[in-house]
């Protein structure tokens, strides 16, 4: 999958102003709407191999090239998980390929990182990697959850607003922590699971109206002891999803675990791919 927009392929070689100005231009161009090319009650984690029976266990399906639909129906969407590790100055990204509750790719890609972590910046340090590994993929998403903000961004293009419309593709942030905006009541983890708490851009949201819902805490899981929480996810639309749908796509994703399953298997495979890219160093 290779850029639709290549005038927005992070640059890492740009000055600070010339990659906040470029974020201005991509929020611009970023739909915070739902326009995908599938129905967003598609993407579910039911497996699309044996009796259909909505199984989420995970595991490596038996699939190559384009996938048809079968006499029952057509298949799931294809959805991506997508998330980074580093090896010193090197970033890994990992793309795990989803459809319904089957893996059908995995690819990664290595790429030296020029800049230092910089909030807000993300994806001019970790954006290259990202762009290699969905060049590597065989078959094209029709989403994408991607590890890090969306429109929660002090420009809203976030990590997953920058390579969504980069690719022209559909895509959530979904992030461990909130980078900016303010939330409508308090984010106390104590909140039971299916809560959703809306983030509204603030005067850190450069380029959004005071008030506008740029995104949701979301309450994936909760343990039932009073003892232990478990602290919301940040969900965001990243491009061509809204807010509301971008929260529905995670919960219908979530098997039993805080993460998306995508991004989830997506975290693992990155550790992966960052163990021997080390141990070949």
């Amino acid at each position: 999958m290779d850029p639709v927009r290549p005038e927005f392929v992070p640059d890492a070689s740009l000055s600070r102003a010339e990659m906040e100005r470029l974020q201005r231009d991509i929020a611009a161009a970023a739909v915070f709407e739902d326009d995908l090319p599938v129905d967003p009650a598609a993407v579910t984690l039911d497996s699309t191999e044996g009796d259909g029976g909505g199984t989420t266990q995970t595991r490596i399906a038996d699939t190559t090239g384009d996938d048809a639909g079968t006499a029952a129906g057509p298949d799931p969407p294809l959805v991506a998980g997508v998330d980074q590790a580093f090896v010193g100055d090197r970033a890994v990204s990992a793309i795990v390929l989803m459809r319904g509750g089957d893996v059908v790719e995995r690819v990664h890609a290595v790429a030296e990182t020029s800049i230092p972590y910089i909030p807000g910046l993300l994806s001019f340090r970790e954006g290259t990697a990202i762009l290699a590994a969905f060049a590597a993929l065989e078959r094209d998403p029709d989403l994408a959850f991607v590890d890090g903000s969306g429109r929660i961004h002090f420009r809203e293009a976030g990590l997953a607003t920058h390579i969504g419309v980069t690719l022209d593709l559909p895509a959530v942030g979904v992030a461990k922590s909130l980078l900016c905006g303010t939330p409508r009541e308090s984010l106390d983890p104590k909140h039971p699971a299916g809560t959703r708490i809306g983030i509204e851009a603030d005067a850190d949201v450069e380029t959004a109206e005071a008030g506008t819902l740029i995104g949701y805490a979301l309450q994936t899981r909760q343990f039932e002891s009073g003892d232990r929480y478990v602290n919301p996810l940040i969900v965001s639309p990243g491009h061509r999803v809204s807010a509301e749908t971008a929260c529905d796509l995670v919960e219908q994703t979530c098997a039993g675990y805080k993460l998306p399953e995508p991004t989830r298997l997506a975290d693992t495979y990155a550790d992966e791919v960052k163990d021997e890219v080390r141990d070949a160093s």
